[in-house]
C-alpha cells in the first residue's frame, strides 16, 4: 500500500456553489498546459447570432445579475443550445442565449455567463487557483445531473438523488443510506459541519431524521482540527448568507454563489487549509477534496456526457413535468464540468486527473476507504460504479513544499 494511503485517517469534503471550471479555472490553461482550460480560440453565440468569444472579464460580485438559471430545463437548452431532436449531440453553445432570453434582455450583460476569472491581473483567485496547480486538479468532475443544487448534492451524500432533478425539498425513503448512516453503522465517525444556526444546512430535511449527531458547526470542525479528533469523515458547507453573528459582527457568505462576493470564499477555503496544512499531526493523514456542486448557468467548454446504460439505476425516471422539457430523464447523462482539486501532501503536485469524476465518487471512495466491505445491494448503482479518487496519493515520500496563505 503507498504511504500516503497507508498514513489516510481522514477525508475532508469542502461543497461550494454554482461555478463551472471554465469560469473559475479554465484560464490556468496558458500556464499549465495539463489543466482542460481555455485556449483563447472559444466563442459562443448571442441572441442576435452573433459569435461571443470567452473573455477574461470576470467580476469578484454583482455582475451575474439576475442569478443565471439552473434549473434541469435551463441547463439542457445551455447544453444543446435548444436543439430538442432525438439524435442530438451537446455543442455547449446556448449560455447566453437562454440567459438572454429568460432573463437579461441586455445583450451585452448576457454575455456576462460566458466570462471567465484570470490567473493574472486584478481579477484572479490565487487560493483555489494556486490549489489547482499546486496539487491536483480534475480535468473531468461533473455535475452529477444537469441541474440545480439540492439535487446534485443529494448524490454527494447517498449517491442518487431518488427521482429528484428540482429544487423542491424532499425526503428520501429509500433503501439507500446516506454516508453518514452506513459509517455510523459500520462503528465509523462523520460528521456534516454547517457554518452556523443563521446559515444552516442545506441538508437538514434530508439528513437530520432523527440524528442530530451527524451534524456540527464550522467552529466545531475548527475545533476538532485543532484537538487533532477530526471525525473519519467530514463534509462541510459554507456560509450562504451575509449575516451578523451574535456579537454584532458582519460575516460574509463564502459559498461562492453568483450573487456573493467570490473572494470570501477564498478566504474561507484557505481557513480550512490551512487548519489542516498548519497541524503537524493532521497533515501526513487527511486528504480535503475542494468541489462545487453545479455550474450555475456559467459557460463551460467540455461537453457533458452520457453514461454507459451499466452505471444507470432502472428504477430511477424524471418525469416530463419535473424535467419541464417535454421528455423524462433516465439518469443517464451527466451536468455541466465543475471545478475540483485533491489536496494531499501525498498528492503529485502540478498533476491533472483525466479520469471522469461525478458527485456518487464522493460517497463511493469514502465507502472504499473506511467500509471497504460494504454490501453494494445498499447502494445505488451509479455510486457502485463510480470512479474513486483513492489511488492519487501516488507519493513515496511527503512533500515539504507545499503552499501557505496568510
Amino acid at each position: 500500500m503507498p504511504p500516503g494511503l497507508d498514513a489516510l485517517r481522514h477525508i475532508v469534503v469542502l461543497m461550494l456553489e454554482n461555478r463551472s471550471f471554465d469560469h473559475m479555472l479554465g484560464c490556468l490553461k496558458t500556464k499549465h498546459p495539463q489543466v482542460d482550460g481555455l485556449n483563447g480560440t472559444e466563442a459562443i453565440p448571442d441572441s442576435t447570432g452573433a459569435m461571443v468569444p470567452i473573455q477574461q472579464l470576470a467580476e469578484f460580485r454583482g455582475q451575474l445579475l439576475p442569478d443565471p438559471h439552473h434549473d434541469f430545463a435551463s441547463v439542457d437548452y445551455q447544453i444543446f443550445n435548444g436543439d430538442t431532436s432525438p439524435t442530438r449531440t451537446p455543442t455547449m453553445d446556448g449560455f447566453i442565449r437562454i440567459y438572454q432570453k429568460q432573463q437579461q434582455p441586455d445583450v451585452p450583460s448576457s454575455h456576462h455567463v460566458a466570462f471567465t476569472f484570470s490567473e493574472d491581473g486584478a481579477n484572479n483567485l490565487p487560493v483555489l487557483q494556486t490549489l489547482a496547480t499546486e496539487f491536483a486538479v480534475f480535468n473531468r468532475w461533473f455535475a452529477s445531473i444537469p441541474g440545480p443544487t439540492l439535487c446534485n448534492r443529494a448524490f454527494a451524500h447517498y449517491g442518487s438523488s431518488f427521482n429528484n432533478v428540482g429544487m423542491n425539498v424532499f425526503y428520501i425513503p429509500s433503501r439507500f443510506k446516506s454516508i453518514y448512516e452506513r459509517l455510523t453503522a459500520a462503528g465509523r465517525t462523520s460528521k456534516l459541519f454547517y457554518y452556523d444556526a443563521t446559515s444552516s444546512s442545506l441538508e437538514v430535511v434530508n439528513l437530520l431524521q432523527n440524528e442530530q449527531v451527524m451534524f456540527g458547526t464550522f467552529q466545531n470542525f475548527l475545533d476538532a482540527c485543532d484537538a487533532n479528533q477530526l471525525p473519519d469523515y467530514s463534509f462541510i458547507e459554507p456560509n450562504y448568507k451575509d449575516h451578523a453573528d451574535s456579537n454584532g459582527a458582519m460575516l460574509l457568505a463564502t459559498d461562492q454563489h453568483p450573487d456573493n462576493d467570490v473572494r470570501a470564499g477564498e478566504d474561507f477555503i484557505a481557513t480550512i487549509y490551512n487548519r489542516i496544512r498548519n497541524n503537524a499531526n493532521l497533515w501526513p493523514n487527511t486528504l480535503l477534496l475542494i468541489v462545487y456542486d453545479e455550474h450555475g448557468g456559467l459557460y463551460d467548454h467540455v461537453p457533458t456526457p452520457t453514461l454507459d446504460k451499466s452505471r444507470v439505476d432502472p428504477e430511477f425516471v424524471a418525469q416530463p413535468d419535473a424535467t419541464q422539457t417535454g421528455q423524462p430523464f433516465y439518469f443517464d447523462r451527466l451536468g455541466v464540468r465543475v471545478p475540483a482539486m485533491l489536496i494531499s501532501p501525498w498528492v503529485q503536485g502540478g498533476s491533472a486527473i483525466p479520469d471522469e469524476f461525478e458527485h456518487a465518487s464522493i460517497p463511493a471512495t469514502v465507502t472504499e476507504r473506511f467500509i471497504p466491505n460494504f454490501d453494494n445491494r445498499q447502494r445505488s448503482i451509479r455510486e457502485a460504479t463510480a470512479n474513486t479518487f483513492l489511488q492519487y496519493l501516488t507519493l513515496d515520500t511527503m512533500r515539504t513544499d507545499c503552499p501557505d496563505f496568510d
